[in-house]
């Protein structure tokens, strides 16, 4: 017999007994079928907890990208730049980072002495002291050293399946450029 991996199978072979013989089928907790739809469950929750984790992941990446997008094109002083440098790379990654500082000021000002932080205030702080860390170590962000990256990226549409061709490094916080 061929060894059912998803749950959804595994359900659907269980209603054809139940129709071909017509009666309930009770599951002993120690038996074959009751250890087989056990693993099917935990094999599902595990691979949608890889989707999110991915998911997550790849949205991280699509905001990075974003901020560097919207810094090098909105602002007048980066217009006629064909690249920028390490260390001016290192500066657009701080000013990513320090983007909820005013946020999370307006939370501390609003709330009252002896009061805890709200649940936002405390993600968004330990979303800053996770990216800081990063940043000491290696931020990835896209390459701008390169002329075509900077161009690619002045004119990206903002899809997940072009950031694919766009080249990405690691900066740390002293504007040098890690090796992974």
């Amino acid at each position: 017999m061929p060894l059912s991996k998803s749950l959804s199978k595994i359900h659907k072979n269980l209603s054809k007994r139940k129709k071909a013989t017509g009666k309930a089928i009770t599951i002993h907790p120690n038996g074959r079928k009751f250890k087989q739809i056990n693993r099917a469950t935990l094999r599902e929750a595990k691979i949608q907890e890889r989707k999110r984790e991915f998911t997550e992941r790849r949205s991280n990446e699509l905001s990075r990208i974003k901020f560097m997008q919207d810094l090098i094109n909105t602002l007048d002083e980066y217009k006629d730049y064909t690249k920028f440098d390490t260390p001016e790379i290192a500066q657009f990654i701080q000013l990513f980072i320090n983007r909820d500082d005013e946020e999370i000021d307006e939370m501390k000002a609003k709330r009252k002495p002896n009061r805890p932080p709200h649940n936002k205030q405390v993600l968004l702080e330990s979303k800053k002291k996770l990216e800081m860390e990063e940043f000491h170590k290696g931020f990835q962000v896209p390459d701008l050293t390169l002329e075509e990256n900077v161009k690619f990226l002045r004119n990206w549409n903002g899809s997940f399946g072009a950031m694919s061709t766009l080249k990405l490094i690691r900066v740390n916080s002293k504007g040098e450029i890690v090796l992974n």
